[in-house]
């Protein structure tokens, strides 16, 4: 599984200078005890009231596999800011510690550790920038999908934003993520290769307005694409599309093929489709599948659909791939723990949750999610713990899920989510308290600090 991302040591320097200068300063005082840092997001964007966790693997590769080059030392050195002796310990720095994290796909919530890393203090400080980098991206996305796969209800959705997301990295991961979270495929082709994602295309208006008329360019791809054929109708007239899509339609089932779908790009989606599918009716095509493309996202897929929309699936891309309306998470990497005592900060606003912890979910009844409660993860409680270990002594010791088996384990999840917990717009906050071991102690260390640093 985690030949998913072959990352190799390359990217130790991919990471921000107060990680390395703040390690420098650990070494020059001998300070090599354990620690322990949470990462988590601290609120929620506007109309977010869960977030779809992703990236693990990726992460778990880059800790497997983290060190420095003898590239990346001479480069350090020519900064001029590390002293020798630092730089000669850099040689030798792997990652060796433990990690408790939440398998893909679950459903977690603000202030739940979406993973916890223990290991000496230099190692697990170092890591931060890489991990918060990996997780939040792909969790911010599969959120996004998720929300569009749910406004959808039940329409299959596919992945069309390669084009306009930021590089090409994010342009894999979002494919990645999206499926994890529900979508059908990805126009990606190369996300096709590496996830074994299925891969979905049909064609442009350039290649439409290159043909002298439409009809023959719909004509040239049925030709050569007689099993996926999805035409593109909306390059001059959608009505107008239509009947040609049902003229070559007839041409193919001559010769034994069917036309798969039409596409609608442009325009009043809702009333359009309606138009085009009494055209498909009218030609006895009740078959023929209407993919509409062309600024969905979730809002804009429940807003096709209330007014009436005659759509069989929906291809989403740019608005889900850069996440428009929440185009970030305030994520958070925070020690939490260090030398056998827990710390905590208690800046406002940003109050931390000390200590290693634990999730454990409350189920009503029928079996849906009724509450959580984070804990100390040692303290007995009820509920089912979230967080597994997946890393210990800087290898992972359980087989991680395939994508495949990540995207169940979503579905499973989220079909236990209450409906009201899912809306689009201004959703209720799930309940999540704390428990009783972890209440004290947090309200025991933030006195001591109080007392200790304010006086």
């Amino acid at each position: 599984m985690l030949r998913e991302y072959p990352l190799g040591k390359r990217l130790a320097l991919l990471t921000d200078l107060y990680q390395l200068t703040m390690a420098a300063c650990y070494f020059d005082q001998g300070m090599a005890e354990e620690a322990t840092f949470s990462l988590f997001i601290r609120k929620y964007p506007a109309n977010r009231g869960y977030f779809v966790a992703a990236g693990l693997p990726e992460a778990l590769s880059y800790l497997e596999t983290f060190g420095f080059t003898e590239d990346d030392l001479t480069y350090l050195e020519s900064t001029g800011l590390f002293q020798g002796r630092f730089l000669d310990f850099l040689k030798g720095v792997r990652f060796t510690g433990e990690v408790y994290a939440l398998p893909e796909g679950s459903i977690f919530f603000k202030d739940e550790p979406l993973l916890e890393v223990s290991a000496p203090v230099i190692e697990a400080q170092l890591v931060e920038t890489f991990l918060i980098n990996a997780l939040s991206l792909q969790t911010l996305i599969a959120t996004k999908a998720a929300r569009s796969v749910h406004a959808a209800q039940g329409r299959p959705v596919i992945d069309f934003s390669l084009r306009r997301t930021q590089g090409s990295d994010a342009g894999l991961k979002v494919a990645r993520a999206s499926y994890l979270a529900g979508f059908m495929g990805t126009s990606n082709v190369l996300a096709g290769k590496l996830y074994g994602i299925p891969i979905f295309g049909t064609m442009a208006h350039s290649y439409i307005t290159s043909f002298a008329h439409e009809i023959d360019a719909f004509r040239v791809f049925a030709k050569n694409f007689p099993r996926t054929t999805t035409l593109l109708i909306d390059t001059y007239d959608n009505v107008a599309g239509a009947k040609k899509a049902a003229q070559v339609a007839a041409e193919m089932a001559a010769r034994g093929e069917r036309l798969r779908g039409v596409r609608l790009d442009s325009g009043d989606i809702a009333a359009i489709s309606q138009e085009v599918r009494q055209v498909l009716r009218d030609y006895d095509l009740a078959s023929v599948g209407i993919l509409a493309s062309g600024g969905f996202d979730e809002f804009k897929i429940a807003q096709v659909l209330a007014a009436g929309g005659e759509v069989d699936s929906f291809a989403v891309g740019t608005k889900m791939g850069v996440s428009a309306d929440a185009p970030y998470f305030d994520i958070a990497y925070k020690l939490v723990r260090y030398g056998g005592r827990p710390v905590m900060k208690l800046s406002t606003g940003k109050v931390t949750l000390v200590d290693k912890k634990q999730v454990h979910r409350h189920y009503d009844a029928e079996g849906r999610m009724e509450h959580d409660v984070i804990a100390l993860r040692g303290e007995s409680a009820a509920g089912r713990p979230l967080l597994q270990e997946v890393m210990r002594g800087g290898r992972v010791v359980r087989p991680l899920s395939t994508l495949q088996e990540s995207r169940e384990y979503f579905r499973s999840e989220f079909d236990r989510l209450p409906e009201r917990y899912k809306a689009l717009n201004d959703p209720p906050l799930y309940p999540v308290g704390l428990s009783p071991g972890l209440k004290a102690l947090q309200a025991r260390v933030a006195q001591e600090c109080a007392q200790r640093e304010v006086g």
